[in-house]
């Protein structure tokens, strides 16, 4: 009786440990493949956010271009303005001005009543004064300004992936820990793997589980 008591323990702890590798080969196995799920999805994620990127700063460098027209618009009906108010050509100077774009004639309204053709302290043309504002211009900005805003929402998404992928590593290394200590015959070092593996496993589920969560339905 004694003899199988004594030849029965170690199967007793054999049985013991496999059940606890092969819990962790499961549960390691679900937990790569989330991760391997969730980095793809955030990669896409980064994928989707970065076209958004470009796109917007397609329209601020349209808006920016427009902005660029007119204002050369705005400069040439001024000097040719300037040019007939130079020479006392009243009614060219008249014709120019009729023709001036409406963003551009409060600037030269509120230019010409700092009495600035004969004040020489006045500002030198419109384009230096503060009514001067072009809404395309203010679109450049705008979209420039979402553009920076969604290329550091790509970079966070990018980031993300990554740490998935990281988990999936960690991951599999568990998996590997506790695959070994079912090939080894010496119960001390299994028991060692073993305790590895579980040790690698759970630090790594719950950095993984502080991780956002992208799902698609």
């Amino acid at each position: 009786m004694t003899a199988v008591a004594v030849a029965s323990a170690p199967v007793h702890r054999r049985d013991w440990t496999e059940l606890v590798a092969t819990v962790l080969l499961a549960v390691a196995a679900v937990a790569t493949a989330w991760s391997s799920y969730q980095a793809t999805r955030w990669n896409g994620e980064q994928t989707k956010t970065a076209s958004r990127v470009n796109a917007v700063r397609i329209d601020a460098a349209r808006a920016q271009g427009l902005a660029e027209s007119q204002t050369q618009v705005d400069i040439g009906l001024y000097v040719q303005w300037v040019n007939a108010t130079a020479t006392g050509d009243e009614e060219l100077a008249t014709f120019y001005r009729a023709r001036f774009r409406p963003e551009f004639r409060p600037a030269f309204d509120a230019w010409l009543a700092t009495g600035a053709l004969e004040d020489a302290g006045a500002p030198p043309t419109p384009f230096a004064m503060p009514d001067y504002e072009l809404a395309a211009r203010a679109d450049a900005e705008r979209l420039d300004a979402e553009a920076e805003v969604l290329a550091a929402a790509a970079r966070v998404n990018v980031q993300r992936s990554a740490n998935y992928v990281l988990g999936v590593v960690l991951f599999a290394v568990a998996l590997f820990f506790g695959g070994m200590s079912t090939k080894l015959r010496s119960q001390g070092l299994r028991q060692v793997l073993l305790g590895v593996g579980c040790a690698v496993f759970v630090g790594a589920a719950v950095w993984v589980a502080t991780f956002p969560i992208s799902v698609s339905l």
